[in-house]
This record gives C-alpha cells, sequence and structure tokens, in this order.
C-alpha cells in the first residue's frame, strides 16, 4: 500500500472514530450536561480504572433502511462497549448513549451488547451495564424486540456465574426494564433515572391515574416500594462510586472467592458494648446495625436494600479481611417480624451469597412472622418459604448468632442448625421457643385458667415459669442446636475462628437440572 493510499485510510478511521466518540452531536452533548447527567464516556471513565478501557465494535452501525434511517447513521450505533479494570480486576462494561437515537436499542445495538456479555461468560469476569435508554428502536420493529430477547438469555444464563450490576442513570422503560431486574444489584440516580414498563401517559389513557415519572419509577419509589432498585444514590457519580464498591465484595466469577483485603482490626478483639447492647426489656427495641458496627471490621456495613423491607438488614461487610454477607432482624422496625417484602429481600440476597462463594452471617432476633389477612392474602406462605429455601439450598459457609427472640417457623428459617447452619450460636439473652409466654400460655394452660379464681395472676404466674424455662438458650444447647452459648463480647473472635475453620468447606446437594423454588 503506498503512503498517500494508507494516509487515506488513517484518516477514514480517523473520522469514523471521532464521529464515534462525538455520538450524537455536541449540541445533543450539552443537553445531557444540562440535565446534571454524563454522557455514556464520561460514565466509563469514572467507573474504571484510569486509562484501562479498551473500547470494541466502535465502528458498528445500524443495518435499517425503513423510514429513511439509511441516512441516520452514527458509529458506534448508540452503545459503548468494550473491558476494562475496577480496582485493578476486569470487568466487562456497556453504556447506552442518549445523545443517539434517545439510546433506542436497535438489533446492532443488542449485538454489540451480546458480544461483551458472552466474552464475559468465556473469561469469567463481571458485566456493568449504564443504563440510559428510551426503549426499543421504533423503526426496526420486531428486530429491535429481538434484540432485546437475546440480552435477556445472556442474563438469565450469566446469572450466578458472573456479577451483574445495572446501574439506571436515565429513562428505563417497556422491555428496557427486564434486562436490569434479572441482574444482581440495580443502582438508580435520583432525580435523573427512571424505570417503568408503561409511562405516566400510558397509565392516563388506561386506567385514568395521574401520577409523575418520579412518583411512578423514581429512585426513591424503586428503592423503598418497589424493591426493584438496590440503592438509591444522589446523582450518577455516587451510584457509579458504589457500584465500584460492590465489586470489591464479589469475586470474579462462581469459581473464586472475593478478593480479601487488609485490615488492622485485629481479629480478637473483643467490645464490651456488646454485653448491655440488647435491652432486657424483651419487648424494648435495639438497632441491630449498632451491633453488626461492633463486630465486622473496621465498623463498616455496605447494606443493601437499606430502604426496602427495614424490618430486616442485608449487606456486605468483612470479617478478618474476608467478605461476608450480613443477614440480620432488625428489632427496631415492626420488632423485627419476617413479612413477604423481607422474605424476599433476604432470600435473594442469601442466593446470591451462595452464587458466588460468599459466607453468610446471620443475626438473629425475630418473634416471629409478622400476622395479619394482607400478609396472609399476599402470600406469606409461599414468599416466607423463598428464604427457607434459599437458607436450606445454600451450601457456603452459615453462621449463625441468636441475640435475643427466636420463636416459632421464624427460628427454623433465620439460618438455624436444621438448614443445615455450620455454627450457632447464642447469646444469654437468647430466648428460643415456638411463641413468647403470654400466647404459649393461653394455649397450653387454658383449663387451668378458665378454672382458676384469678386468671389474671395465674397466667402471670404461669408465663413467668414459661419464660424461665425458654427464655434462655440452654434447652437448645443441651439439645445440639446452638454450638456454644456465647459472651456477647466474644461475638467477633468466635465468629472469625469459625470462618476460618471453614475456609475449606466443601458441601453438596443433590444432582438435579435444578430446584423449584416457590417464586
Amino acid at each position: 500500500m503506498s503512503n498517500g493510499r494508507r494516509q487515506k485510510v488513517l484518516d477514514r478511521l480517523s473520522k469514523l472514530e471521532s464521529q464515534a466518540e462525538l455520538g450524537g452531536g455536541a449540541e445533543r452533548i450539552a443537553k445531557i450536561h444540562k440535565a446534571g447527567k454524563n454522557t455514556a464516556r464520561e460514565r466509563i471513565e469514572l467507573l474504571l480504572d484510569s486509562g484501562s478501557f479498551v473500547e470494541m465494535d466502535k465502528l458498528v452501525m445500524h443495518r435499517c433502511t425503513d423510514f429513511g434511517m439509511q441516512v441516520k447513521q452514527v458509529p458506534g450505533d448508540g452503545v459503548v462497549t468494550g473491558y476494562g479494570m475496577v480496582n485493578g480486576r476486569t470487568v466487562f462494561v456497556f453504556a447506552q448513549d442518549f445523545t443517539v437515537f434517545g439510546g433506542s436499542l436497535s438489533g446492532a445495538f443488542a449485538g454489540k451488547i451480546c458480544k461483551i456479555m458472552d466474552l464475559a461468560l468465556k473469561t469469567g469476569a463481571p458485566v456493568i451495564g449504564l443504563n440510559d435508554s428510551g426503549g426499543a428502536r421504533i423503526q426496526e420493529g420486531v428486530v429491535s424486540l429481538a434484540g432485546y430477547a437475546e440480552i435477556f438469555t445472556r442474563n438469565t444464563l450469566a446469572s450466578g456465574v458472573v456479577p451483574q450490576i445495572s446501574l439506571i442513570l436515565g429513562p428505563c422503560a417497556g422491555g428496557a426494564v427486564y434486562s436490569p431486574a434479572i441482574t444482581d444489584f440495580v443502582v438508580m440516580a435520583q432525580h435523573t433515572s427512571f424505570m417503568f414498563i408503561t409511562g405516566p401517559d400510558v397509565i392516563k389513557t388506561v386506567t385514568h391515574e395521574e401520577v409523575t415519572q418520579e412518583d411512578l419509577g423514581g429512585a426513591m419509589r424503586h428503592a423503598s416500594t418497589s424493591g426493584v432498585a438496590h440503592f438509591a444514590c444522589d446523582d450518577e457519580k455516587q451510584a457509579i462510586a458504589t457500584a465500584r464498591e460492590l465489586l470489591s465484595y464479589m469475586p470474579q466469577n462462581n469459581l473464586e472467592k472475593a478478593p480479601m483485603v487488609a485490615t488492622d482490626d485485629p481479629w480478637d478483639r473483643r467490645d464490651p458494648a456488646l454485653a448491655t447492647l440488647v435491652p432486657e426489656e424483651a419487648n424494648k427495641p435495639y438497632d441491630i446495625k449498632t451491633l453488626i458496627a461492633l463486630i465486622v471490621d473496621d465498623g463498616k456495613l455496605l447494606e443493601v436494600h437499606e430502604n426496602f423491607a427495614r424490618n430486616i438488614v442485608v449487606g456486605f461487610a468483612r470479617m478478618d479481611g474476608q467478605a461476608v454477607g450480613i443477614v440480620a432482624n432488625q428489632p427496631a422496625v415492626l420488632a423485627g417480624c419476617l413479612d413477604i417484602d423481607a422474605s424476599v429481600k433476604a432470600g435473594r440476597f442469601v442466593r446470591f451469597c451462595d452464587a458466588f462463594n460468599i459466607p453468610i452471617l446471620t443475626f438473629v432476633d425475630v418473634p416471629g412472622f409478622l400476622p395479619g389477612t394482607k400478609q396472609e392474602y399476599g402470600g406469606i406462605i409461599r414468599h416466607g418459604a423463598k428464604l427457607l429455601y434459599a437458607y436450606a439450598e445454600a451450601t457456603v459457609p452459615k453462621l449463625t448468632v441468636i441475640t435475643r427472640k427466636a420463636y416459632g417457623g421464624a427460628y427454623d428459617v433465620m439460618g438455624s442448625k436444621h438448614v443445615r447452619a455450620d455454627l450457632n450460636f447464642a447469646w444469654p439473652t437468647a430466648e428460643i421457643a415456638v411463641m413468647g409466654p403470654e400466647g404459649a400460655v393461653n394455649i397450653v394452660y387454658r383449663a387451668e385458667l378458665a378454672a382458676a379464681a384469678n386468671p389474671t395472676e395465674a397466667a402471670r404466674n404461669y408465663a413467668e415459669a414459661y419464660r424461665d424455662k425458654f427464655a434462655n438458650p440452654f434447652k437448645a444447647a443441651e439439645l445440639g442446636y446452638v454450638d456454644e452459648v456465647l459472651r456477647p463480647e466474644d461475638t467477633r473472635p468466635r465468629l472469625i475462628a469459625g470462618l476460618r475453620m471453614l475456609a475449606g468447606k466443601r458441601d453438596h446437594n443433590p444432582r438435579r437440572k435444578h430446584g423449584n423454588i416457590p417464586l
């Protein structure tokens, strides 16, 4: 090739690359910035380690010739794809570009995403999706719909094999919402991101309801009401920083373990504040997050689903530098009862930890499942069974600490010895029984109470006797259901010793295609 021809080819390449990097043009980029958003490429720069991004399919263009689309082509076609590093570890990433056709998905667009997802599965690396799209590209019709389904299929096949995180940084509507819904974690930015199947205009036409975008599908709505979003961040930068932090607790894939992180927090630290944290009064609340902070490395918990089903706390922490998943009843909300939302929230988190070799620490203070017709009609039996199923199925190290109440079926569900927990501890304040003293007395001593001269005093006496028998951990310890009655201040060193002992744990479920979780 002559020098002149070579230069001509290089000039053409440079022009196409420049067009791709400019996306929909300077004017549309300015609108994005004015709306308080970043461009697709700016988001990738924030997500990845500096200078690590390697772009793929930069020159791909759509193939649609209907509706005059053949003269509306932009290199890259509305999505930036490639791979790079987060904290020195490889991740694959796609970032939808709202400046190009409103970020709408075409067949070529979908093909770019599918390509990096296939590579992620082959190489065992996480996939991060930066979503900002108006949905399917109408001009392409069924080709666009097929593209979505190709992505959904890969999301499903990658589930439990490599971590998948979706950041919603703009609109995400219609079929576009199902890809994030299949992924492991959904992170939204407040005031600029929205998710819904049908928008406010369609809802008004069909059901005559009037609702704003924010109230229908904003970040806090999904983080607190629907549970679709795991994090509602203040802005895009915080959302992207949250994704980076999330990745630090995860392995690259299901065949690895999460990276260790050095800590100056002594493994054998004993905290005397734990000894008086649980109130003497059985019905007095306390904040389980305070307890968790006193036990885990450096007091740090990355809480997941903080604003949803607040009667249970789930999140990531470290013990002795090792990533662990925390599941804990929250006595400060609904007395720590399990309800539908709490069961689904915790069940899904337990399954994520089990899929990616993250040990599970469970802190139990649960008076039972939340009663009421709303819960029963809503299917608490089926939804509560999801959490039970998740714990019983999990083969990762499982360590449980009963801090106070563990009543009824909720005792079984919350990481009990009977659902294959490896180490079960109880504090001296633990109460393990079928139900609380007052309820039990009304059943067990029904005849005696009916015949008593003073039923109120008799009930009080019977309740006190029941409390003496069951409002302690010693019967469970006698039966081997609790491995040790633990002084609270010894909790951290004992849990870490247990995690070290269980580091090489091997456990397997019966061979099968898959179980049938009660969805």
